[in-house]
């Protein structure tokens, strides 16, 4: 797998004031911005292509990436006038993503989940792999169980989406909106058992609100001593 998609399209309204003047993905955690963090861990994994979308600020996103020389890779921009949400966000790059799976990482997580093992997926007849992580306390009822590696509805005990996973073209085919959610077609594919999944406890923090990125800068200096 060579082709990955970043997100860095979202406003991160609940991150002011902190993105009053920039884009979310371009916060530092511990002196590094988050999306360099992905590019550089997306290139160790092998990837060759990276889509990134950018919609509010956009320029800082564009500015900053370049054409992905200085990482190693070829980065390929996709910019939305409008935010179209994350499934039509992905949909409007699909075709600037090659592959007929890729991998997708949300620009503001962080992460020490090594993003080589998802470019190790073979989806088969699946459309999506979901990267799940124990319930953080500011989403304490989760999104979806795992349960012998698939991702399953019900009322089974539940975990939270990670913002990592693998897609497939797939997934999308149907999309009648420019603007659209992805909830709804995970929803759909885990109903048709087409979702695998697998569930990482190592560090991981959706950097979400200012308390958050605290929080998580406290964290790693801890842990550095």
């Amino acid at each position: 797998m060579k082709f990955a998609m970043i997100l860095a399209a979202g406003e991160g309204r609940r991150m002011r004031p902190l993105t009053d003047k920039i884009p979310k993905p371009l916060i530092q955690v511990a002196g590094k911005t988050l999306l360099e963090r992905h590019i550089e861990g997306l290139v160790s994994a092998g990837c060759t292509d990276l889509v990134i979308n950018a919609s509010y600020l956009s320029d800082q996103v564009v500015a900053f990436c370049g054409d992905g020389q200085q990482w190693g890779c070829r980065i390929h921009l996709s910019l939305e006038e409008t935010p179209l949400e994350t499934a039509g966000g992905i949909r409007k790059a699909l075709a600037l993503l090659e592959e007929e799976s890729f991998a997708v990482v949300n620009g503001d997580v962080f992460t020490d989940y090594p993003l080589a093992r998802l470019t190790e997926v073979e989806l088969g007849d699946d459309v999506a792999h979901l990267v799940m992580v124990p319930n953080p306390e500011h989403h304490p009822s989760g999104d979806f169980a795992v349960s012998d590696a698939r991702v399953v509805s019900g009322e089974s005990e539940k975990a939270t989406f990670s913002g990592l996973s693998v897609m497939s073209h797939r997934l999308f085919d149907g999309l009648e909106h420019d603007f659209a959610p992805l909830r709804p077609l995970f929803d759909r594919a885990i109903a048709s058992g087409q979702v695998s999944g697998e569930l990482w406890s190592g560090v991981w923090s959706d950097v979400g609100t200012p308390e958050r990125l605290s929080e998580l800068e406290f964290r790693l200096s801890s842990n550095a001593r």
